[in-house]
């Protein structure tokens, strides 16, 4: 044989041995540890995280998450054109994100000892590549959120400055409120990095010390949401309220998929599993608890807000604000902006804890360089995760003007929802046998995963023909197979019960989930399409270049050992 062809058969045998070894490596799971198992010990050899967090620090931590300055703004503009059904929009969206909610309870019940949230979920109900794919979603909505938010923060921090009389008018605007475009995407901000370094110092500080801010920020917050109510509530005229939805059912239920949005941040709570006194208690009640005092805080505004003025004169940038302002209640709209200042500051913390703790997941997993794995010796804290997170926020807020990148957001939400509900079912079939399907074998996990994605694309197809005015019967159609799926799926998969917390209805509540969660992905601006598919790309390369080789979702000397949540006191 020449040397030329020993050369194209070894290109020939390696090219399906490179293949082989991918697909290997991006279908390994992470082996199911049951909370009876035992918990951390560190990939570096140094200290773990520690358990300081309450139910009323994981309560706090939801609130703080879901509700920001959005409370004080989105209610009036969604009320615009939904006119008083603006509360049934807050209500059927928090309702949607209940049934999400008990999803996310179950799994945090059933890994009550580690950190990972719906990245390590996905790991195990499914593989490593899709564990990665969700990763690097919801990074990019936390990355491009935290700028964002951080933003305008500063924006708020300066206009509430100007109200003192000799610094109106005299503050520069690339202090706070951003400079002017350059090339249509670069704008210099000095204040935003300077707060997101403040409270990576104090992420980086402690735990405890991240939670008592984070605890005085959302009590002010909430105690100035149940002020505006209480005070709003003597200034509500019920004419105001009829009639309720001027613009029909459609318009309230398009202010559904916009507001449901304004509840996203009670996921925070998963991912504070290893540093809670008592995961696997107070987890499902701190993801449930802190969103439904979300949503009553919510149906509260609307309803003070949409009685106080007729919905036509609602919108605007500070619509609350401006309510009671023509009421003769300017001193509410101060407490308005500082209750705005309070709730952007909870939910950029939040937001930065909550990717340190992601990293730190994928750290110890070699998904990442063991770098992000490191957790401080007498801090507790995984600094180096949380050092990294504050630069690329602090990059994107000073120099981009991020606010452009909004209608891209969200898919990394929607895309971890949807997940973490199909690993509720997946986590509970017991029934793994071979049968015959349309005369074909098939085992009956391979057969439940077809109905899961015979879900998702009803569900996509459903919000397509909706977002552009296809014919009803399409809809219907869309939502006929989507049935069909579910009912396969509950009577063909047999499901077992689970210690903890069990999300009730399963598979129906989750396949619900899935379905309301991919046809409000339907909605998102077509970019945000092209965001998902691009990136699903990049993320595959960067697996393929150096995930498959470093990641093991065993236990070694380099990965991370699950060990046992502390037993619960007795009451």
């Amino acid at each position: 044989m020449s040397a030329g062809q020993r050369s194209e058969s070894s290109s020939s045998s390696s090219s399906p041995s490179w293949l082989s070894q991918f697909w290997s490596s991006a279908l390994r799971s992470k082996p199911l540890a049951s909370p009876s198992d035992t918990t951390i010990r560190t990939a570096s050899g140094g200290e773990g995280l520690v358990r300081r967090l309450s139910l009323f620090d994981l309560l706090l931590l939801g609130i703080g998450a879901s509700i920001g300055a959005g409370i004080f703004v989105v209610t009036g503009t969604v009320a615009h054109d939904a006119g008083p059904g603006v509360t049934v929009s807050f209500i059927i969206a928090g309702g949607s994100c209940v049934l999400n909610a008990l999803c996310y309870a179950e799994l945090a019940s059933r890994f009550p000892a580690v950190v990972g949230g719906a990245y390590l979920y996905a790991y195990t109900a499914f593989n490593e590549i899709i564990a990665f794919l969700v990763f690097s979603q919801l990074m990019l909505d936390y990355h491009i959120g935290a700028a964002s938010i951080a933003r305008s923060l500063a924006s708020y921090v300066i206009t509430a400055l100007e109200l003192i009389p000799f610094l109106k008018s005299n503050i520069l605007s690339w202090v706070g409120h951003g400079s002017e475009e350059i090339y249509g995407a670069f704008s210099f901000n000095l204040l935003a990095p300077i707060l997101l370094v403040l409270l990576t110092i104090v992420l980086c500080r402690g735990v405890g010390e991240s939670s008592i801010l984070n605890s005085v920020m959302t009590v002010t917050k909430v105690v100035i949401v149940i002020f505006v109510i209480i005070v709003g509530a003597f200034e509500v005229d019920v004419s105001n309220w009829s009639p309720f939805a001027p613009n029909g059912f459609k318009s309230v239920l398009t202010g559904a998929t916009v507001v449901f949005f304004a509840y996203v941040g009670f996921d925070a709570v998963a991912n504070s599993a290893e540093e809670s006194k008592s995961p696997q208690r107070d987890l499902p009640l701190g993801i449930v608890g802190s969103l439904l005092i979300c949503i009553a805080l919510y149906v509260g505004v609307c309803l003070v807000l949409t009685g106080m003025l007729p919905f036509k004169s609602l919108g605007g940038d500070a619509p609350l604000a401006e309510a009671f302002t023509s009421k003769g209640l300017q001193y509410v709209s101060v407490l308005i902006s500082i209750g705005a200042i309070a709730g952007l500051t909870t939910t950029l913390l939040v937001g930065l804890y909550v990717q340190s703790r992601l990293y730190l997941g994928l750290g110890r997993d070699g998904l990442l360089p063991s770098l992000f794995a490191e957790v401080h010796k007498t801090r507790h804290t995984p600094v180096n995760s949380q050092i990294w997170v504050g630069i690329v926020a602090s990059v994107l807020a000073g120099l981009f003007n991020v606010h452009i990148l909004s209608h891209i957001l969200s898919v990394g939400t929607l895309t971890g929802y949807s997940v973490v509900s199909a690993c509720v079912v997946t986590l509970r079939w017991k029934d793994k046998t071979v049968r015959q399907v349309f005369g074909m074998p098939m085992s009956s996990r391979a057969e439940g995963l077809i109905c899961l994605i015979t879900v998702v694309c009803c569900g996509f197809a459903a919000g397509v023909f909706y977002r552009f005015g296809a014919s009803f019967i399409f809809l219907i159609i869309a939502v006929v197979i989507a049935i069909c799926a579910a009912a396969a799926l509950h009577l063909r998969q047999v499901y077992t019960e689970t210690p903890g917390f069990s999300c009730p209805g399963v598979p129906i509540v989750p396949i619900v989930c899935i379905f309301i969660n991919i046809f409000l992905f339907a909605q998102l601006h077509y970019e945000a399409w092209v965001r998902f598919v691009v990136l699903s790309i990049v993320t595959v390369g960067i697996y393929a270049g150096y995930g498959q080789y470093h990641a093991n979702p065993l236990s070694s000397k380099t990965s991370i050992i699950y060990h046992r949540a502390p037993a619960e006191e007795a009451p």
